[in-house]
């Protein structure tokens, strides 16, 4: 079991920034996948960035150039930096984990990739 804790979030005018950390505690041993996720009201949840094993990165369109997603694994701990913040940016973000047995490198991964969930933080970004 693995158990990840949000936090960071919280609301911020547009062109603003914000940086989302993700604590993961329980069985958090080897190589491991991790990700954030978002879901704005009335959309459907959608992969913002993740990270692989070997620590590659890769983003959604929509905040290529914006955000960077890090890791600190002495910590367990991921991080999403989100820089010049739009209204569209807008949502309840998740941190996502898996062991990610037999990973694709480079492969844009979905929802049903990831086993663990936290709980969400909520991303507010003002006109």
């Amino acid at each position: 079991q693995v158990q990840l804790v949000e936090s960071g979030g919280g609301s911020v005018q547009t062109g603003g920034s914000l940086r989302l950390s993700c604590a993961a505690s329980g069985n958090t041993r080897g190589s491991y996948c991790m990700a954030w996720f978002r879901q704005a009201p009335g959309k459907e949840r959608e992969q913002v960035a993740q990270i692989d094993p070997d620590g590659s990165t890769m983003y959604a369109d929509f905040v290529k150039g914006r955000f960077i997603i890090t890791e600190d694994k002495g910590k367990n701990t991921l991080y999403l930096q989100m820089n010049s913040l739009k209204p569209e940016d807008t949502a309840l973000y998740y941190c996502a984990y898996d062991s990610c047995v037999g990973y694709v490198a480079k492969r844009w991964r979905d929802e049903s990739d990831y086993t663990y969930w936290g709980q969400g933080t909520q991303v507010t970004v003002s006109s």
